[in-house]
């Protein structure tokens, strides 16, 4: 991996039309297209294949990277990796044809999962699907196995963040982000960090532990409440005031 100051030189070369600083930007970043495919693996699509669609992400990531905004290229990629695997593995779950009568049970089992998702603050097991559609074990399994025909899910060890994923494979949002609002959001949490190290180290913390920018796992408040040993409530009012907090620093900043 390139240094910070050798990235920022040669994006800007790249940016001025280097064929040469282009190519070794790829390159630079080739380590990063694999460790990212790694995790899309026994999902529809095989090692070699992601590692394909991941480079091709890589490549609109170089074309398309502006060095003026300060951001590093490698978080800029990243989203424009991911999204390339992502619409490759959309891409094939829909070549698998699955009855009507199927795709129905499914929505209901997406729009149920979701629910969960929300009300737990964690992704749902099986069983907890199960017993919220009033259905038994087994037809819930016979639902997973529709949308494990469509190469969405691996064909053993399925956990409920892997169900949510495979079924918005199979039927996405009305609204799917584009990649430019997915960079958005990106460069958006780099600004919140840089934001949380000029607040209050408690503040700050419920945040982090809140939205997982330490270790990419939000916790509940719960959790948060037990970590930090204040009430749920407590947590609540913290993440609320400062987030009103950070949205008025922003502000005034701009």
């Amino acid at each position: 991996m390139l240094s910070l100051e050798e990235e920022k030189e040669i994006t800007k070369k790249v940016v001025e039309g280097d064929a040469k600083a282009r190519e070794k930007l790829i390159r630079s970043n080739l380590r990063l297209v694999v460790s990212i495919a790694k995790q899309y693996v026994h999902r529809g699509l095989s090692f070699l294949d992601l590692i394909e669609e991941g480079n091709i992400g890589l490549i609109r990531a170089v074309q398309g990277f502006d060095p003026t905004t300060g951001f590093k290229f490698s978080t800029y990629a990243t989203w424009w990796i991911k999204q390339a695997i992502r619409r490759a593995l959309t891409d094939k779950a829909k070549t698998v044809r699955i009855p009507s009568y199927m795709l129905e049970k499914i929505s209901r089992l997406k729009t149920t999962s979701t629910d969960l998702l929300d009300r737990l603050e964690r992704p749902p097991n099986l069983s907890e699907i199960a017993k919220e559609m009033d259905i038994t074990a087994k037809k819930v399994e016979s639902i997973e196995r529709a949308i494990r025909s469509t190469g969405s899910l691996n064909s053993t060890g399925v956990t409920g963040s892997d169900l949510i994923w495979a079924l918005s494979s199979i039927l996405p949002d009305k609204k799917t982000p584009t990649p430019e609002d997915e960079l958005e959001e990106t460069y958006e949490r780099e600004t919140l960090e840089k934001l949380l190290d000029i607040i209050d180290q408690r503040e700050a913390t419920v945040i982090k532990l809140r939205y997982g920018l330490a270790d990419g796992e939000p916790k509940t408040l719960e959790e948060i409440g037990k970590l930090l040993h204040l009430s749920r409530e407590r947590i609540r009012q913290i993440e609320k005031e400062t987030i009103q907090k950070l949205h008025y620093i922003q502000t005034k900043e701009k």
